[in-house]
């Protein structure tokens, strides 16, 4: 835990603030205390640099476990650089990877932690906010918590540092919201996912994204078997205009 903090106030986080200057808004709706997930979108691996450094508590995150698993001087230097930085390991290779996941941000949850959630499963392939999985929703609701959604905004500008173009960053933390109507409904597949649309209109909104109703895992799995690019898999994987509408994730609240 020190080195988390070593790292967040000494050695990374005044560098990240004085080289990208991230502008933060509304990070007074992640609570001062007690357990919430924050549920973000995935564009950058610098994402889950500058969103924690965005607050006071610390953030833990679920990695996968080959992060922790490398030999030799680089493998303890990296176990010991993720497990210092707040990441706990998954291993997302087995066929209960998604059951262990979520039981291991359950645990977190219980132990009145502060949660940093991808519901997109993995990072945008290309810049658009694609379907949330359903986990997001089951711990909310087998553990009562908050969940705040995040919104992540990288936009172009004029910096240039050794030759790189700097992006301006902005994160953008939402209103926290409230699951306890559907309290007593875990399980429920037609709840986690009104649940998990909900949380994704919400990003949505904060972030300015398109939507795209597909997993984003999948047009990456498409992308690599066929070279094609993300926009085509999209093309054809996508549901019609007209059920897309429908399926389309809205806002649920009240």
């Amino acid at each position: 835990m020190l080195f988390y903090w070593f790292l967040k106030l000494v050695a990374l986080g005044p560098v990240v603030k004085l080289v990208f200057r991230p502008h933060v808004e509304g990070v007074e709706h992640v609570p001062p205390r007690g357990a919430a997930i924050l549920a973000s979108n995935h564009l950058s691996a610098a994402d889950w640099v500058f969103m924690p450094m965005s607050v006071r508590r610390r953030v833990t995150f679920l990695a996968k476990a080959e992060y922790f698993t490398g030999s030799g001087l680089k493998g303890f230097l990296q176990r010991a650089f993720f497990t210092g930085a707040g990441q706990v390991p998954i291993d997302r290779t087995s066929a209960s990877a998604a059951e262990d996941a979520i039981q291991t941000g359950l645990r977190l949850l219980r132990q009145g932690r502060l949660l940093g959630i991808y519901p997109e499963g993995t990072r945008s392939p290309d810049g658009r906010l694609f379907r949330g999985k359903t986990g997001v929703a089951r711990m909310t609701l087998e553990t009562g918590v908050p969940v705040v959604p995040v919104a992540m905004v990288y936009r172009p500008r004029r910096l240039l540092l050794l030759g790189w173009n700097l992006p301006a960053v902005t994160v953008r933390f939402g209103e926290a919201l409230d699951f306890s109507r559907y309290e007593g409904l875990a399980g429920d597949r037609f709840v986690e996912r009104s649940i998990t649309d909900e949380i994704m209109y919400e990003i949505m909104t904060l972030s300015g994204q398109e939507y795209v109703d597909v997993y984003g895992a999948r047009v990456k799995k498409s992308m690599d078997a066929t070279g094609a690019s993300a926009s085509d898999v999209i093309s054809r994987l996508q549901p019609p205009a007209d059920e897309a509408a429908d399926r389309a994730p809205e806002s649920l609240a009240g």
